[in-house]
């Protein structure tokens, strides 16, 4: 979330957390994200189970989907994440965390510690690749780094032991 207009995006880690949770329940995979001015645009793939057809056909089809959250939404995500984590029962019905949700929170922490003006990332079997707009003392420039689906497993197994201390994930640039 932005704290003041055109100012630099503030927690990447929740931010991109509670993005995470919304594509673990739409099923969605290979994700590309970029940041807006006001939000985020979000792309993956999707399969439909849901076609009835004979056995011979295609068990379902798959197809992209794209969606625009705003920073109200991103907030509202947000606020549903922290109740759904602090609530016991609402743990229970809306299950464990999934991969997206925990992969984008350590690739949002990496993101955090950087400091960008703005990102964009997509993922490719497990693998995330970022381009983060750096502010410099003259001007800006992009950066490059990629997380290759072992770095991002391990960065899940390690979160726990970082919570309050800064993360030192090696990208590879």
């Amino acid at each position: 979330m932005r704290i003041y207009d055109g100012s630099p995006r503030q927690n990447y880690e929740e931010v991109l957390r509670s993005i995470g949770a919304f594509l673990d329940q739409r099923g969605m995979r290979e994700i590309l994200v970029v940041e807006a001015p006001d939000g985020f645009v979000v792309q993956g793939l999707i399969v439909d189970t849901a076609s009835v057809g004979t056995w011979s056909e295609h068990i379902g089809q798959q197809s992209k989907e794209t969606f625009t959250f705003l920073d109200d939404d991103i907030a509202r995500f947000m606020e549903e994440g922290h109740a759904r984590r602090d609530n016991v029962q609402r743990a229970v019905t809306w299950g464990e965390a999934g991969y997206y949700e925990h992969a984008f929170r350590v690739v949002g922490r990496y993101i955090d510690e950087q400091k960008p003006r703005d990102i964009f990332f997509f993922e490719q079997d497990g693998a995330f690749v970022l381009r983060l707009l750096m502010g410099t003392q003259t001007g800006s420039r992009h950066a490059i780094a990629e997380f290759t689906r072992e770095e991002v497993e391990a960065m899940i197994g390690q979160a726990p032991d970082f919570r309050g201390q800064k993360a030192k994930p090696q990208p590879r640039a």
